[in-house]
Formats: structure tokens, C-alpha cells, sequence
């Protein structure tokens, strides 16, 4: 069966049961709401990161002997004076037990100056004597307190636990992936929740109470995303008051707007089925599909309200339509489909649940729009005002269509080629300067005015050994006793000391750095013994103090921990730090020794930043190679693909270009962001050839057929560009900055893209296709 026959067959089995049918869409509906009740909002910290990068391989393999960059920690400060007083010290203690008691925490991994893996170490006459920081003896008397501060100078723990200015200490603790109690993955949002009630709790009386750590960002970032429910409204509402504008009848706009939500009250619903929750990044896609069903709304109502002003009921009206836009609506929706589904390659799940959702969000749009919407038409009427207002409105149209078509006049197309041309040059060379990785200090997904980042902020202030740390394994080979031995020990210290020269390193530690000051203590401190000794019993009596708590070594000491304390999280930073890291790891390794990267949570943010980088090539890649085949499918003509893809292609560079423009990196919430734009952008360049296509082969000349083609479509085009563009530019106000960036430039993406099919698609035709136009 050709074409014409398969569309003919697919009218007569919608239209000929359209009581049916609506039976059918309205106990889905119910039984899709039901299930939508049960949906929850899911986060995991594995969830966020490339777990089959090579850096958390390592990662993985030692999160047992250095513990988890899955961290979280609370720093009570003294508003005045120093910790060293009675009250501080009952709080800090209580505060500890609270921590320790806390659902998730890793207990034996809890550290602050009441725990018993805090101690000081200090050089005697008879040798070295030590203990915890805090003695099993404390009451709070002031002897107690002169006792503690001695203790504290005694130990390595100013800048680390105690504040470098003595005003604060903190308090952390590592957190379990997997909720002990329920044996299901950790609640993050209610572990954000209980750190907030810690805050309420040690708040007051002179102190503050200051959190950071995975678990309390993903909170707030859930906290924000409760806006976007808010934001749905605004754009609906927005949507609703244009859509009455254009279309003329309350009954279409709210049989449009009512189908269009359908398929986000779907997906919502058939989430829950499938056992996914809905992660803050995810969010944001509901409205995406809302937008995107909007725009296939607009273009069969108009269809169908052309039909209508033709002189046909509205019955025949909707078969025309459906005929019509059954092929091309239905090319638009599974290139979207393939465009999200196109994001499921980056490995990191929190990206592919959100291609998983938008793919299947648009799927079931392929349903409500081409059968729920034109069998909704075929009941509904149009008033004879209504008609007369869409003959005037489409003559005014038709005034502005024929300025356009000019664009298809070869000299008009040379310019707007040219000026295309040029603006994709400077768009590439400025594209160059984007940065994987974040910009600025703190969360970047949250403004850097948020309660977190101000935190995050006051932290690096107090404790100079910061927050930011790039682990490095050293992990010898077959030796025996390796910390021990002169040759694998002074490798890794030359290692620490070439990372201690990197710009954007703060501060290094290492077992050999702590050894050097252990066989120093044991020479009564004297600068010139603070070296690492050559013979071996020398060097066990200076290692033997430095405890596996410390995350400096393992049990055998056959692996052996750098820490890169960073300045920052900043991408560039970053890959600057690794990229040495690796030069150092084979001037340093040998056949005994291999430095492995990476660890700490900036080994995380690294293996990300690297795993965004790679997908974003292969992203762009993909989903332009998807739609070369789609179209080439479809329309049987690589000079009529490239007219479509070329203004997509531009609009990209173009958006990579913005990104540095704005401070806007390139990271896991920015990286779909092309990807959702092409997806969304390709409908118009679609609906738009479909037409001039078929005028084309009807014989008229191209400025004819194109002109034809704004008449039936460009209205529509135009109208749910701007339409998705006012939508997603009121995120710009979010509370969020990751949702705020995403909404510039989705806007940017959506509107260019319009202008990219109204003016760059047929001056490109009028050199690609003009020789080929007419057909018999």
C-alpha cells in the first residue's frame, strides 16, 4: 500500500470510531493520573556522576581505604572570641552526636574534635606521647579547656577540623549510597531535610551553623526546583492568554491547550510504572513537552480553521488536516524522539533518565496530537466571527508572507547567505572559548547569593585546608612493606611537591609529607632532620604514627593517598590540575609504583567534566546524523536536508558561542541543553518544507511555493516560537541558576531557530534547490 493509502487507512479507523476512541483517551487518562499521584523526586549522588569513567573506577576501588567524596559537612562557628569556652564545646558535642545518630551517615567515618580518630601527636623526652584531641576525661572546666587548646596547637588539625583563626570547628561525616535501614537508596532530600533542623537546632546564642556537602545542595536544588511548578503556571498562563489571542475561540484554545497537557499528564504517570522517580534536572522537561505540544496543537488547529473558512464541516475539516500534517507532524515528533533519545549515550544517569523522559513524553504526543486532537476538532464548530477575523488576520499575513518569500530571490539569498556565513564564522571562533566544567566558586547550579554557596563561602574563609580535593592513589606493585622503602617514598614526594607548584593547587598532603615532620619530631624537632630517612626501620618508626584514618594509606600501606587541596572547582582549573597529574604520574611512576587518578570529590568532577566533554562531540554528532537520516527518509533529497539542518547547525554554534559570552559552562545541566533545542527547533523547518515541497511539485517556482507555505504554516510557526520562547525566558527569574541558564538559552535556541526556517532555509533553497524546482 503506497502513502496516501496508509494515511487514508489510519483516517478511517480514527474517524470512523471517534466515540471509541475518546472512551479509550479518557480511561487512560484517569488511569494515568492515578499512577501520576505516586510519582516522587529521586536524586543520587551515583546518579550524577560517569560511573564507568576510568577516575571513578579508581574511585570506586578505593572508597573502602580513603572513604566516599560523598560528604557532608557542618561547621559551628563562634560569633566572638574562640571555641575554648563551655558552652561552644556543649553544642559542638551535641552537634556530633546528632551527626553520628543521623539516617545515612557512614558512623565510623564521623570526624570532629569529640571523636576518637581526632588526636594530636607530640614529642617527649622519652619519645613521642599522643592521644585524642579532646580526653575521655573532658568536663568543661577551664583546666579541661586550657588542656583542649593545647591539644588542638599539638595537632594537624588547624585549618582541617578547628578553624584557622580558632573561631569554629567541623563537624563531618561520610554518607552511605544505600540506606541501611530501608536497604533502598538514600533519601537525599531527607537528609537535607534533618541537616536543616541541625542548623534551627545550634543556630543562636552567639553562634552559627554553616552546611555543604552533596546531600544538602541536592536539597537545595530541590528547594528551588519547587518554583518551577510556579514557572509551569506563568508559561501556561502566558500560553493560554496567546493562544486565545490568535486563535479567536476559547473552545480551540482550550481543546488545544487540554491536549497538549495530555502528554505530560502521561508521561508523569507512566514514570511511576516503570519504577523512575523525577530528578531536579528532569523537571524542567515537563514543560518542554508542554511547549512542544502547543506547537503541534497550533498547526492542526489552524489547518483545521483553514479548512473550515474553505466551506467544508467540521468533520471533513479534520480529515483534510490530519491528511495533511499526519506525515510531517508525525516526522517532527519521532526526530524529537530520536533527538532526546540521542542524550541516553552520555553515561550519566541523571542525563539519560532525562532523554529517557523527554523521548517518552513526546512519544505519547504522537497519540494525543495525531488522533485525541483531530477527532476533538471534528466535534467542535466555528463561529462565522471567528471566520471572518481568520480571513482578515491571514490577509494582513499574507502582506508580510510576500515580503519574506522574497528571500528566494537569488540576490536577497547571496546576502542573507553571506551574512549567515560570516555571523557562523565569528559564532565558531567565540564558540571556542567555552569551558567545560563550572565557572565561578560553590554550587553553580544555585545563584552564588544562595544560603549554600554563601556557606560553602564561609567555609573556605575558616578552614584553610578547603573543600575542593583531587585525590591521587600512588599504588605500588608486588612490593612488600612500600612505605618503608626510600625509592617509593621519595617518588611520592616528589609527586606532592610538583603538584604543590601547579597553579590552582592550595595545599598538598601526603604520607611522605607527614613522615618528614614525624622523623623530625623524633630528632627534637630539628628543621634539618625533616626528611624522609633512607634506611627502612627508620622510616616504619616515622610512618608507624600516621593512622589509616588519616586516608593517607591503607592497612598494608599498598596504596598510598595524595590529597590535592584546589582553590576551586572551576573546569579550567581542574583540567590543568590533571593534565599535570598525568605528566607527574609517568616522570614519577616506575615498575614498582603507579600513580591512579582520581579520587576526592574533585576526582568526581573531573571523570564528569571528561565525560561531558566526549559527549558532547558524539552528542552533537548522533543527533544530527539522526536527523540527516530522518529526513533523508523523508523528503528523498540531500540538497532539501541540508536546507533544513544547515540554520539548525548555526544556531548551535551560536549557542556554544552565548555560553562563555554569559559565564554559562558546560556541564551535565547545560549539556542537553543543544540537544532539546535542535529537537524543538527542527518542527519548523519540517512543518515549512513539507509544504514548499509539495507546492514544488505542483510546478510553481519557489518563491511561489514558499510563499504558499507561510501562508499555511508560518503563521503557526511564528506564533508558538514566540510563544516557547516568553515560556522558557521567564526562568531567567528562578531561584535557580542552572533552570535560569537553561531558559536563556533555550529562548535563544527557539526563537533563531524560527528565524533560521523563515529567512536562511529559503535562501539556501534558492541555491540549492531553484534549478531543481519545478516537477511535472
Amino acid at each position: 500500500m503506497n502513502l496516501p493509502g496508509i494515511i487514508q487507512k489510519a483516517s478511517t479507523i480514527i474517524f470512523d470510531h471517534r466515540k471509541v476512541w475518546l472512551i479509550v483517551f479518557g480511561i487512560l487518562t484517569v488511569l494515568f493520573a492515578a499512577s501520576a499521584s505516586r510519582l516522587t523526586v529521586d536524586a543520587g549522588f551515583n546518579k550524577m556522576v560517569p560511573l564507568t569513567h576510568p577516575y571513578m573506577q579508581v574511585y570506586r576501588d578505593y572508597q573502602k581505604d580513603f572513604g566516599s567524596a560523598n560528604r557532608v559537612a557542618i561547621a559551628l562557628l563562634q560569633d566572638g572570641g574562640d571555641i575554648f569556652n563551655r558552652e561552644y564545646m556543649k553544642k559542638l558535642k551535641a552537634l556530633t552526636d546528632d551527626v553520628f545518630l543521623l539516617n545515612g551517615v557512614d558512623r565510623p567515618s564521623v570526624r570532629s574534635l569529640f571523636t576518637p580518630n581526632t588526636r594530636f601527636i607530640e614529642v617527649i623526652e622519652e619519645g613521642f606521647a599522643g592521644g585524642n584531641v579532646i580526653p575521655a576525661t573532658f568536663q568543661g572546666t577551664d583546666e579541661d579547656m586550657k588542656t583542649v587548646r593545647a591539644n588542638v596547637n599539638k595537632s594537624t588539625e588547624i585549618g582541617r577540623t578547628v578553624a584557622s583563626d580558632f573561631s569554629g570547628a567541623l563537624v563531618s561525616a561520610a554518607l552511605l549510597e544505600i540506606d541501611p535501614q530501608t536497604n533502598q537508596r538514600l533519601n537525599y532530600f531527607e537528609v537535607a531535610s534533618r541537616l536543616e533542623e541541625l542548623r534551627a537546632k545550634y543556630s543562636g546564642g552567639g553562634h552559627s551553623v554553616h552546611i555543604i556537602g552533596f546531600a544538602k545542595a541536592i536539597g537545595d536544588i530541590r528547594d528551588g526546583a519547587r518554583g518551577v511548578i510556579m514557572f509551569f503556571g506563568v508559561a501556561f498562563v502566558i500560553t493560554a492568554a496567546l493562544m486565545l489571542w490568535f486563535v479567536k475561540d476559547v473552545k480551540l484554545t482550550a481543546v488545544a491547550l487540554v491536549v497538549a497537557m495530555m502528554p505530560v499528564l502521561w508521561l508523569l504517570g507512566t514514570l511511576p510504572l516503570l519504577g523512575f522517580g523525577i530528578d531536579p534536572l528532569s523537571i524542567l522537561v515537563p514543560f518542554l513537552i508542554f511547549s512542544i505540544g502547543v506547537s503541534h496543537a497550533v498547526q492542526m488547529t489552524k489547518t483545521w480553521e483553514r479548512e473550515v473558512v474553505s466551506g467544508v464541516d467540521s468533520l471533513t475539516a479534520a480529515k483534510r488536516s490530519f491528511a495533511k500534517l499526519f506525515i510531517p507532524g508525525t516526522l517532527a515528533l519521532l526526530t524529537n524522539v530520536l533527538g532526546f533519545a540521542v542524550i541516553m549515550m552520555i553515561p550519566i544517569d541523571i542525563v539519560r533518565e532525562l532523554g529517557m523522559t523527554a523521548s517518552l513524553g513526546v512519544a505519547w504526543m504522537i497519540i494525543t496530537n495525531k488522533m485525541l486532537l483531530p477527532i476533538m476538532l471534528s466535534f467542535s464548530t466555528l463561529s462565522k466571527r471567528v471566520a471572518t477575523q481568520e480571513a482578515y488576520q491571514e490577509s494582513r499575513a499574507d502582506r508580510i508572507w510576500t515580503m519574506a518569500s522574497r528571500c528566494v530571490l537569488r540576490k536577497r539569498a547571496t546576502v542573507i547567505v553571506a551574512i549567515a556565513a560570516v555571523i557562523g564564522v565569528v559564532g565558531v571562533w567565540k564558540a571556542g572559548d567555552l569551558k567545560v566544567g563550572d565557572y565561578g566558586i560553590g554550587v553553580p547550579e544555585l545563584r552564588p547569593d544562595s544560603r549554600y554557596n554563601t556557606d560553602n563561602a564561609k567555609v573556605i574563609q575558616k578552614f584553610a585546608i578547603g573543600v575542593n580535593t583531587l585525590g591521587v592513589v600512588a599504588q605500588t606493585k608486588n612490593v612488600q612493606g612500600a612505605c618503608t622503602q626510600y625509592d617509593i617514598m621519595s617518588a611520592i614526594e616528589g609527586f606532592d611537591w610538583a603538584m604543590q607548584n601547579v597553579p590552582g593547587t592550595q595545599s598538598v598532603i601526603s604520607l611522605p609529607g607527614m613522615a618528614k615532620m614525624v622523623n623530625a619530631g623524633f630528632n627534637e624537632g630539628n628543621l634539618k632532620w625533616r626528611q624522609l630517612p633512607r634506611d627502612a626501620q627508620v622510616m616504619a618508626q616515622s610512618v608507624t604514627p600516621i593512622d589509616t584514618s588519616t586516608g593517607l594509606l591503607n592497612t598494608d600501606c599498598s596504596a598510598m593517598q595524595l590529597l590535592v587541596n584546589t582553590t576551586d572547582q572551576q573546569g579550567e582549573t581542574l583540567a590543568r590540575l590533571v593534565s599535570s597529574a598525568k605528566t607527574f604520574a609517568k616522570q614519577y611512576g616506575s615498575d614498582k609504583l603507579e600513580f591512579k587518578l582520581a579520587t576526592g570529590n574533585m576526582g568526581v568532577t573531573a571523570a564528569t567534566n571528561e565525560a561531558v566533554d566526549k559527549a558532547r562531540w558524539e552528542m552533537n554528532f548522533a543527533i544530527f546524523g539522526a536527523l540527516l537520516v530522518m529526513c533523508m527518509v523523508t523528503f528523498r533529497s540531500l540538497r532539501a536536508t541540508l536546507c533544513i539542518l544547515i540554520p539548525l547547525a548555526l544556531v548551535s554554534i551560536l549557542c556554544e558561542a552565548l555560553m562563555p559570552m554569559l559565564g554559562i559552562g558546560l556541564k551535565v545541566s547545560t549539556l542537553p541543553v543543544i540537544a532539546l533545542g535542535v529537537g524543538v527547533g527542527v518542527d519548523y523547518a519540517i512543518y515549512l518544507y513539507d509544504r514548499i515541497e509539495v507546492h514544488l511539485e505542483e510546478g510553481k517556482p519557489l518563491n511561489q511555493a514558499f510563499f504558499e507555505a507561510l501562508r499555511e504554516r508560518g503563521t503557526a510557526m511564528v506564533f508558538t516560537a514566540v510563544t516557547m520562547t516568553l515560556g522558557v525566558g521567564t526562568w531567567v527569574m528562578s531561584a535557580l541558576k542552572f533552570q535560569a541558564d537553561m531558559g536563556i538559552l533555550l529562548a535563544f535556541m527557539f526563537f533563531l531557530n524560527m528565524l533560521g526556517a523563515l529567512f536562511l532555509l529559503p535562501a539556501l533553497a534558492a541555491f540549492l534547490l531553484k534549478p531543481h524546482a519545478a516537477k511535472a
